[in-house]
C-alpha cells in the first residue's frame, strides 16, 4: 500500500460505524502482513486522534494489540513501544488495549529470557484501579507471574513486594493452581533472601502435596522431587542450632531423601559427622548463585554452614578444645573459630564456656560420661566404615565373603 495517509483519511468518511471499523481492520491486517513498522506506527497516530471516535479507535486498537504477535519480535518491539508512548496521555481511555500489549512485550521478552523486562512490563499494567484491577483472578495471576519473573531475574525484593501484593488476594480465590504457584513463589523468594530454614519449612510442604492434578496442569513426581531437593539444600545451608536438626530428622526419615543424589551429605549432616572439602566441593556444585554468594566476612553461605555444622559436630565428640585446634580441624583461624564458636553460644545454638585466659573452649552436652563415650565410639566406628568403603570402592581391598 503506497499511500497510508490517504486509505486512512479515506475510511474517516466511511459514515457507518460498523463499516468503518471493516475498513479499519482490512487496513490493519495489509500492514500486519507486510510487517510495516512505519505503516504500523501511522496507524496508531491515526486511531488516537480527534477524526477517529472513541468507541472505533478502542475496537480497533484491541484487534491491533492482539495481532503485533504476528510482527517479527524486533518490528514487534518498535511498535509496542511506540503504541505504549503515544497512548500514555490517554491511557484511561484504553487501558484494556494497554493490557493487552504490554502482555504481548512480556511474553516476548520472557522467551528471550529478558527476566526484568518482561516483569517491568506486566508491573506496568494497572493492577490497583481499572476494569482488569477489579478482577481479582486477573490480579492475583499477573502478581505471582511478575514475582516469579523477578526471582529468574534473582531479583528477591522486587519479587517480595509482589507476593505480598498477592498474599491479599490469595484467600479470597479458590483456584488451587494459583494457590500452588503462590506457595512456591514465596518459598523461592525466602530461599533467595536466605532465610534457609523457612524456605525449607515452605519447601518441604510443597513436597507432600497430594494432588497431582490442579487447574487442568499435572504435577509429575520430577517437580515434587526437586521441591524436596530444595528443602534438603536449604535445611544443609541454615544456621545450626535446634531448629535445624529437627528439620534434618524429619528430612532424614522421608523415605523419599534416600533416592536423592545429596543424600549421602545429609546422612553425615544428621548424624553429625565433620565435613570434609571433597565433599563440600560436590555439594557447591550443585547450588544456585545465591547459596554461593559472599557475606559481609568475605566467606560464602555455604563456608558458613560448613563451619557452623562442623563446629556443632566437634561439641558432640570433644570435651573442651584449643582455640588453635579447633581453627586447624575447622580450617579457619584460631580467632575466628573463637568468634564463631562466641556467637553460637551466645545465640543459644550451642552450649558452651570459652576460656579466653586459657584459650579453650568447654562444651556442655547435657548427657553423662557413659553416653558421651558411647557416643564418641559409634562416630569413630562411623568413620572407619567410610575408610573401609572408600577403599572397598577402589579395589585396593577384597570384599570378605
Amino acid at each position: 500500500m503506497g499511500d497510508m495517509g490517504a486509505a486512512l483519511r479515506a475510511v474517516v468518511g466511511v459514515a457507518e460505524p460498523k463499516a468503518k471499523v471493516e475498513a479499519y481492520r482490512a487496513l490493519l491486517a495489509d500492514v500486519i502482513a507486510r510487517n510495516d513498522v512505519e505503516h504500523a506506527k501511522q496507524f496508531v497516530d491515526h486511531m488516537l486522534c480527534e477524526d477517529v471516535p472513541l468507541v472505533v479507535a478502542r475496537q480497533v486498537l484491541q484487534q491491533m494489540a492482539g495481532e503485533l504477535r504476528g510482527l517479527q519480535p524486533e518490528q514487534h518491539k518498535a511498535v509496542a513501544h511506540y503504541a505504549l508512548t503515544h497512548i500514555q496521555p490517554r491511557v484511561v481511555s484504553f487501558e484494556e488495549q494497554v493490557a493487552v500489549i504490554r502482555e504481548g512485550l512480556a511474553l516476548l521478552y520472557e522467551g528471550e529470557e529478558e527476566w526484568a523486562k518482561a516483569a517491568q512490563m506486566l508491573a506496568g499494567i494497572d493492577l490497583d484501579g481499572g476494569s482488569r484491577g477489579q478482577d481479582v483472578a486477573y490480579r492475583l495471576s499477573k502478581c505471582i507471574k511478575i514475582a516469579l519473573l523477578y526471582l529468574e531475574d534473582d531479583d528477591a525484593v522486587n519479587a517480595e513486594t509482589y507476593i505480598k501484593k498477592a498474599s491479599f488476594d490469595i484467600g479470597q480465590h479458590s483456584d488451587q493452581a494459583l494457590a500452588l504457584q503462590y506457595k512456591v513463589c514465596y518459598a523461592r523468594i525466602l530461599d533467595s533472601k536466605r532465610k534457609f530454614l523457612e524456605a525449607a519449612l515452605k519447601y518441604y510442604d510443597l513436597s507432600q502435596l497430594d494432588q497431582r492434578e490442579l487447574g487442568g496442569k499435572q504435577v509429575d513426581e520430577g517437580e515434587l522431587e526437586a521441591v524436596l531437593n530444595a528443602a534438603v539444600t536449604c535445611t544443609i545451608l541454615a544456621a545450626a542450632g535446634p531448629q535445624r536438626s529437627r528439620m534434618l530428622a524429619t528430612l532424614y526419615k522421608d523415605e523419599r531423601c534416600s533416592q536423592l543424589k545429596i543424600y549421602p551429605i545429609l546422612q553425615k549432616v544428621y548424624l553429625e559427622r565433620i565435613l570434609r572439602s571433597p565433599e563440600v566441593q560436590a555439594f557447591a556444585e550443585e547450588l544456585k548463585p545465591h547459596q554461593k554468594a559472599l557475606l559481609a566476612d568475605g566467606s560464602t553461605v555455604l563456608d558458613r554452614a560448613v563451619i557452623e555444622h562442623n563446629l556443632l559436630s566437634a561439641s558432640k565428640l570433644y570435651t573442651n578444645i584449643s582455640f588453635e585446634e579447633l581453627g586447624a580441624l575447622l580450617g579457619i583461624a584460631a580467632h575466628t573459630a573463637e568468634k564463631v564458636a562466641a556467637r553460637m553460644i551466645s545465640e543459644d545454638r550451642m552450649k558452651g564456656t570459652i576460656d579466653q585466659v586459657e584459650a579453650v573452649i568447654h562444651f556442655d552436652n547435657d548427657i553423662d560420661d557413659l553416653q558421651q563415650w558411647d557416643h564418641q565410639i559409634a562416630s569413630l566406628c562411623h568413620a572407619l566404615n567410610d575408610i573401609l568403603d572408600g577403599v572397598v570402592k577402589k579395589g585396593a581391598m577384597p570384599v570378605p565373603v
